[in-house]
């Protein structure tokens, strides 16, 4: 008797559970939403997949982004220089504490964040290299522009101290690796105001160094240089200060100048020893606007 009407009772609840699943999930769509936000939402797809302890993609978010000018080498190992246009564009966490930005940090997401550590993809554009904008490039191949993509991780032992990897893959102009090492110390000097100082690295495949430092034997024929063939390694060496000023919780303004000394074969190539320099130094400004919005 038990056994028989354990079996209905089962029999019952399965044909009823699919129903009120059913009926639940209509009720949470027809409830009314929760009081407006300021906040703008967007509504994301559900994922395929769950990628594990990866967080998800819902919730509140900080955007960055602006605008800002650097008057910088007219291409890798050049002597001369030019004033370019620089997007600015980071997004965290909102809630989590503001962290530092250096001036070589590439448009990157903090997907993953633990106050003190962070990381998650991160991109550059670099501009194409065209040899009729510039006499020191003639008889050299074009260069198209190149879109680098990768992830960053960076850590703060200290609040005072930050330490910033970037390691992109080239997809493009060049097709290489590039890996950005960098560390700061940050100053507050006054209320909104701060100084940042620190040293630079930066190491680059064969693939990388080769389409902007090579020269072939055809290029050597229509420029005079020397034939090179460059490999990769050790790139470059710097050191790069920033003042920044916050004027309010969305607007901040700031300025910096960043040195760098090319190493390895990039130094060694004609292009920069008989027509360029290994000496850059790139000075800029810019201005970024913050604010929240949400993602579900």
């Amino acid at each position: 008797m038990t056994r028989a009407f354990s079996r209905s009772a089962l029999k019952k609840a399965r044909r009823i559970f699919p129903v009120a699943a059913t009926v639940a999930a209509l009720g949470a769509v027809a409830a009314p939403p929760d009081t407006a936000s300021a906040q703008t939402a967007f509504t994301l797809p559900a994922p395929p997949f769950q990628v594990p302890y990866l967080p998800s993609a819902s919730g509140n978010w900080t955007l960055m982004i602006g605008i800002g000018g650097e008057y910088k080498p007219d291409f890798a190992g050049a002597n001369g220089s030019k004033f370019s246009p620089v997007p600015i564009f980071t997004i965290r966490r909102a809630g989590t504490a503001e962290q530092f930005r250096g001036p070589r940090d590439s448009a990157s997401i903090a997907l993953i964040d633990f106050g003190d550590f962070q990381a998650g993809p991160a991109g550059k554009f670099v501009s194409a290299r065209k040899a009729r904008d510039y006499p020191e490039l003639a008889g050299l191949r074009d260069v198209d522009f190149t879109f680098e993509l990768g992830g960053f991780i960076q850590y703060f032992p200290v609040d005072w101290f930050r330490l910033r990897n970037e390691t992109r893959q080239g997809i493009g102009g060049h097709h290489g690796v590039v890996s950005d090492f960098s560390a700061d110390f940050i100053v507050p000097v006054a209320r909104g105001l701060t100084v940042s100082a620190g040293p630079r690295f930066t190491l680059q495949s064969s693939k990388a160094t080769s389409t902007y430092f090579s020269i072939d034997a055809a290029q050597a024929m229509a420029t005079g240089l020397s034939a090179f063939d460059a490999k990769g390694g050790a790139h470059s060496v710097g050191a790069g200060a920033q003042v920044s000023y916050r004027i309010d919780q969305h607007w901040e303004v700031h300025s910096y100048v960043e040195y760098e000394r090319l190493l390895g074969d990039a130094a060694k190539s004609p292009l920069v020893t008989v027509r360029g320099s290994v000496n850059q130094t790139t000075i800029g400004i810019g201005a970024s606007y913050s604010f929240d919005f949400n993602i579900r």
